[in-house]
């Protein structure tokens, strides 16, 4: 069996139990005990997995949410790759929705597009988008004060009333069977509806999402073009040759 596809049945196993044995894992992946130990020491590596007596355990709970202060500081780099790629995609006239969350608001700087539109649900984004003298439209409802997103049934009911050509979303976790998934179901409902409304649909998301799966599911991979810097080692032939991807 290939190391890639090891890697992928043991994060399979991981995302359907949370934790896993390592003797379990020997006889999943039919192969020894010091090569399993191998596989774990290289997916904690790339912070795929946390290792533990006997096994090994998902990083972290599947509902819990970074907020925007603490998510700022994380994979500044990698965020930034992301953005700009993304940002390449938008045309001089087009009406985009632009998800909450610091990828999407990383792309901000980079739009070189002319008379745009933009629609989002981040109250950091405006700010930003008003800035640089962009036209823009706040979706109304709940704000999340951890995340500074807006959400709920009033959001989603606004986001119905327009038709975007694209739409730009975050996620938290990129999975094969699972497909993208965020920790918050109202969050979710409002970026497959806002996907559901835009002619095209890109997810942006840095390396580090990979194999992860939090608790709601936005869509399928399938049904958007994903923008990350780079596909980890232990998915380039699983999702990089399968479904549509720019990598930075």
């Amino acid at each position: 069996m290939l190391t890639e596809e090891r890697y992928r049945l043991i994060l399979e196993r991981l995302q359907e139990q949370g934790v896993v044995k390592l003797q379990e894992l020997v006889e999943l992946l039919n192969a020894s005990e010091s090569t399993v130990r191998r596989d774990l020491v290289d997916l904690e590596a790339k912070n795929l997995l946390k290792r533990v007596h006997g096994g090994a355990s998902l990083m972290m709970q599947k509902s819990i949410e970074l907020g925007m202060d603490e998510k700022t500081f994380k994979n500044i780099h990698e965020k930034n790759v992301t953005a700009k790629r993304a940002a390449e995609r938008i045309q001089d006239g087009d009406c985009i929705y632009l998800d909450a969350g610091t990828t999407t608001l990383a792309m901000i700087p980079y739009i070189k597009a002319k008379e745009i539109t933009v629609v989002t649900n981040g109250l950091s984004h405006v700010d930003a988008l008003v800035s640089r003298n962009i036209r823009s439209y706040l979706l109304g409802g709940l704000m999340k004060i951890h995340t500074k997103a807006v959400v709920g049934s009033i959001a989603i009911q606004n986001m119905e009333q327009f038709r975007c050509d694209k739409s730009f979303i975050g996620t938290n976790g990129i999975d094969v069977k699972m497909g993208y998934t965020t920790p918050d179901p109202e969050e979710a409902l409002l970026k497959r509806t806002a996907h559901n409304a835009s002619g095209e649909t890109y997810v942006l998301a840095d390396s580090s999402k990979f194999g992860k799966i939090t608790f709601a599911k936005m869509f399928d991979l399938e049904e958007a073009t994903l923008v990350t810097d780079k596909i980890p080692d232990p998915y380039k032939v699983s999702i990089g040759q399968k479904y549509k991807v720019i990598e930075g």
